[in-house]
């Protein structure tokens, strides 16, 4: 654990596994679709509460590509949540200066949401206070499936070397958040204690916290919570604690000493 008077500061990057919408809608006899339009309102709560406590990026999981497995009414209920989202957040999302991004297959997406993403998309572009990411259609083991063609291609067109790949910043350019930074913290709600083939590669090394908390109840007080939780913890990157100790105290002595004048 860290000191209490050295906490980790806040996480800059958050993603998020958004799970329990269908739990929630069913324990009040709703139907799950329902759960999910809750879930969405959730999404513009928690945006909020993040740009307040300082986090630059926040990445949530919105469609996996094992979810088009669900009943076809409850997938094409969750494509029409998603062009309403666009629909309606892209101007708020312009008037608070946060640029979405999207990871994913997203070309496999319908033309509607295909369409409202892209236009999204470009209208925050230039944007870069804050970031909203939303896995479409993403799956981990697809990125790195689709991260290797696009190496693979990348070599035999001469664009690239078989040397690069002797570094993970070589080859983490071929994957779809290699404009982002890798997540500090991912949270997963609704209790469930797995991370369901989301960012694999990049939560190497992110510290996890898992809340009962359903998603549509999720908000301030418990994205608080878990940043708070972060905090208090040490990350050790493969190092120990006395390695850290001694970079800090290293850093600490070669930083230049306050000017009293």
């Amino acid at each position: 654990m860290t000191s209490a008077s050295t906490p980790l500061p806040v996480p800059a990057h958050i993603a998020i596994i958004m799970d329990g919408n269908g739990r929630w809608a069913k324990q009040r006899g709703l139907p799950r679709v329902e759960g999910h339009r809750r879930g969405v309102e959730a999404v513009r709560t928690v945006m909020e509460a993040a740009r307040e406590l300082g986090v630059k990026c926040v990445t949530l999981y919105a469609f996996s590509v094992e979810n088009w497995r669900r009943p076809e009414e409850e997938v094409g209920g969750l494509m029409g949540l998603l062009e309403t989202f666009l629909a309606r957040e892209t101007a708020n999302l312009v008037r608070d200066r946060v640029r979405l991004r999207a990871i994913g297959r997203t070309d496999e997406l319908p033309g509607a949401a295909r369409a409202a993403l892209a236009a999204a998309m470009a209208a925050t572009a230039h944007f870069t206070e804050q970031t909203l990411v939303l896995a479409l259609n993403y799956g981990a083991r697809t990125e790195a499936l689709d991260a290797a063609r696009a190496y693979a291609a990348a070599v035999v067109a001469g664009k690239a070397s078989l040397d690069d790949a002797k570094s993970w910043e070589g080859f983490s350019r071929y994957l779809y958040t290699r404009d982002l930074p890798d997540p500090d913290l991912v949270i997963r709600t609704s209790g469930e204690k797995r991370i369901s083939n989301f960012l694999l590669l990049q939560a190497a090394y992110a510290e996890f916290v898992f809340t009962p908390v359903l998603w549509p109840d999720f908000g301030k007080a418990e994205l608080i919570a878990a940043i708070d939780e972060f905090r208090g913890r040490e990350r050790r990157f493969g190092q120990i604690t006395e390695q850290l100790a001694a970079a800090k105290a290293e850093a600490a002595a070669q930083r230049p000493a306050d000017v009293i004048v």
